[in-house]
């Protein structure tokens, strides 16, 4: 460790770790040393306070593991613990300024790699650890970060497959939110112009790593949805670290994605990697060049829809052409014979009366061995009463006529 440096226009001689002149200086006796007597005690705050310049300058950052135990998280926002192994321990803090570099508090009994600054907290006298980044095993504050965020936003519905939005299949307009340097933005540009030139790609730039990455993420979504004027939405980034794919996991970023009015294609990092965005999004493309090619149609695939189209309503035609056809001729078939059995019905009853009438005609009456007497004018004589002796009458028989005269009339009672 180094001592002090002796103020400007100071005597020769050099300053302890107190800042106090040392022993032989020629400024105070060797006996009068601070802390060596009751009379050059040092006060606590200046021993706490150069323990602290003493262990901080003789530590640089560095990473310690151990197991965490006692974990406590302050209402201040700072996290307290301590870490231990077989033989000795450590407390440690993390201050809620620091907490945006560690994913998620780590559990105890958690193995993690912590990296910090070994110092002392003055007030207590307590040396500690003050972490600034944390590792679990494997990828145990990552895992845990990632579904403690996903178990929040399912509980709310944000995803459920029931709000998924489907993806125009026409876009005329694409809201792109990435880096406005990054590769994403190049293939999904290339690939639009590939298919469909005349699709429009707006950028709304934005960060995506680093401390600034969400809040800008979360202020490009809200733009896009009080702008209002795009088809559809992309939002991703190229592939990189866990780390820089992390704020495609921030609460804030899927929760303004879910309440984006437009639908919604994410798109981040590579196929193997998943962010809670490509769970809240209404359709998850493995790529930035994957939900390009989800997102437009290629000109020669609606060349070939449209003449697939074309066949298809013409085979549509014909069939209702040939199906109008069979019902017309069917319907032919059917009134014809509806008109038949109408003549036969008619057919029938003509017979049917004409029975009737030849039974009441008296000319059935003469078949049956009756006559008819008619006076010489052609009237019926149906009573004794229009008969007159002497007179001369025709009676009408089967075969022909008679004539005759009454000689004699007699009637009945």
């Amino acid at each position: 460790m180094t001592r002090r440096q002796a103020p400007r226009g100071a005597d020769a001689g050099g300053y302890d770790l107190f800042g106090l002149p040392e022993r032989g200086a020629g400024q105070i006796p060797p006996e009068a040393a601070p802390g060596e007597s009751a009379e050059t005690a040092v006060a606590v705050a200046t021993l706490t306070e150069t323990a602290k310049a003493v262990i901080e300058g003789a530590f640089s950052p560095l990473w310690v593991r151990g197991e965490v135990s006692d974990f406590k998280s302050h209402r201040n926002g700072h996290w307290y613990f301590t870490l231990r192994d077989g033989t000795a321990q450590i407390r440690c803090v993390v201050w809620s300024r620091d907490r945006r570099g560690i994913p998620a508090a780590p559990d105890d009994g958690m193995q993690v790699s912590a990296l910090g600054q070994l110092s002392v907290y003055a007030a207590r006298g307590e040396m500690q650890f003050m972490v600034r980044r944390m590792e679990a095993a494997g990828d145990g504050l990552w895992r845990k970060a990632f579904e403690q965020t996903r178990a929040r936003l399912e509980a709310d519905g944000l995803l459920a497959p029931e709000r998924k939005r489907p993806i125009p299949r026409y876009p005329r307009r694409i809201a792109v939110i990435t880096s406005p340097s990054g590769a994403a933005l190049h293939d999904i540009t290339a690939v639009v112009r590939r298919r469909a030139p005349g699709v429009e790609i707006v950028v709304v730039p934005a960060a995506v790593q680093g401390e600034t990455a969400p809040a800008e993420l979360v202020a490009a979504l809200d733009r896009v949805g009080r702008w209002h004027d795009a088809d559809l939405v992309i939002i991703g980034r190229g592939g990189g670290a866990r780390e820089d794919l992390w704020a495609f996991n921030d609460e804030a970023v899927a929760r303004a994605l879910a309440a984006c009015p437009l639908p919604t294609i994410s798109a981040v990092g590579h196929e193997v990697d998943v962010t809670i965005c490509d769970l809240v999004a209404d359709l998850r493309a493995p790529t930035p060049s994957a939900a390009a090619e989800v997102a437009v149609r290629a000109v020669s695939e609606l060349a070939g829809e449209v003449r697939a189209l074309g066949a298809r309503l013409r085979r549509s035609v014909t069939a209702r052409v040939e199906m109008g056809r069979l019902r017309l001729h069917r319907a032919g078939g059917s009134l014809d014979a509806l008109a038949r059995r109408g003549v036969e019905r008619r057919r029938a009853r003509v017979q049917t009366l004409a029975g009737r009438l030849d039974a009441l005609s008296p000319l059935a009456t003469l078949q049956r061995g009756y006559a008819v007497a008619r006076d010489d004018a052609g009237h019926v004589l149906a009573s004794a009463r229009q008969f007159a002796e002497g007179a001369d009458f025709r009676l009408t028989v089967r075969d022909g006529e008679v004539r005759a005269r009454a000689t004699h009339i007699e009637e009945k009672a």
